[in-house]
C-alpha cells in the first residue's frame, strides 16, 4: 500500500506533511499506516483514502478499472498532426494536464489543473510542493483527450519555460476564472506560466 500512496501522493502534488493534515493525523502515523499489512486501523484508512480522494478498497487493492485505450483500434484509422491554432483550441480554456519536469535522477510527470492565458499555459501548486518549480526551469506539458466510444483522441505538447506569476491584477483576474480552484484543494498560491517555444499535437481520426 505505500507505494500507492506514494504515487496518489506525487499524483495529487501533496507533501507527506500535507497528506498527513488531510487525513487527521501525524507523518509518523501515516508512515505507519501505509506500511501495514493486514491489520489495519479501519478508521485511519478511512481517512487516509478521503485525504487522497481515493476509496479504502482502491487504497488497499489498487483500482479495479483498466486505463483508457484497451478497447481495439478503429477499422481505417488515420494519425494527423494539428495546427498550432488547432492545438490552442483543442486545449480550450481549463482542464487537467500532465506537466513534465526534470528530477534528480529522471525526468519527473505529474498531473495538474490548468488555465490557457493567451498562448501560455497556467497552473497553481503550494511552495515546496514538487511542481512549485524555479522560474527559469525547462518544462513540458500534455494534455490529451480519448473517445473510447469512436476510437479516437488527440494530444496536444508544449516545451517551453517557467515563469512565476507575481503581478496582482493578473493573479486577481486568474483566480477568478472557471477552472482555478485546483482538485487537490488547499490555498495554491504560487501561479506558474508555461511560456511556450514549441507546441505540437496529433489527432486520430477514424474514415
Amino acid at each position: 500500500m505505500a507505494d500507492r500512496v506514494e504515487l496518489r501522493r506525487i499524483q495529487l502534488g501533496l507533501s507527506p506533511a500535507e497528506v498527513a493534515h488531510r487525513a487527521r493525523m501525524s507523518v509518523s502515523y501515516l508512515r505507519e499506516l501505509a506500511s501495514m499489512h493486514g491489520d489495519f486501523d479501519p478508521e485511519g484508512l478511512t481517512r487516509l483514502a478521503n485525504a487522497l480522494d481515493m476509496t479504502s478498497s482502491e487504497l488497499l487493492h489498487g483500482r479495479a478499472e483498466p486505463p483508457p485505450g484497451h478497447g481495439a483500434a478503429a477499422a481505417h484509422p488515420g494519425l494527423r498532426r494539428l495546427t498550432e491554432r488547432e492545438c490552442w483550441d483543442r486545449l480550450g480554456t481549463h482542464g487537467v494536464g500532465r506537466l513534465g519536469l526534470p528530477g534528480d535522477t529522471a525526468p519527473v510527470v505529474v498531473p495538474v489543473n490548468f488555465l490557457v492565458d493567451g498562448r501560455s499555459v497556467v497552473y497553481r501548486t503550494e511552495p515546496g510542493s514538487v511542481p512549485a518549480v524555479d522560474a527559469g526551469t525547462s518544462l513540458s506539458f500534455e494534455a490529451d483527450r480519448l473517445d473510447e466510444e469512436r476510437m479516437s483522441g488527440w494530444s496536444v505538447l508544449l516545451t517551453g519555460t517557467a515563469e512565476h506569476v507575481t503581478d496582482p491584477a493578473a493573479l486577481g483576474v486568474l483566480a477568478d476564472r472557471t477552472g482555478s480552484r485546483p482538485w487537490a484543494g488547499g490555498s495554491r498560491p504560487l501561479w506558474i506560466r508555461l511560456l511556450p517555444d514549441q507546441i505540437s499535437g496529433r489527432v486520430i481520426d477514424t474514415h
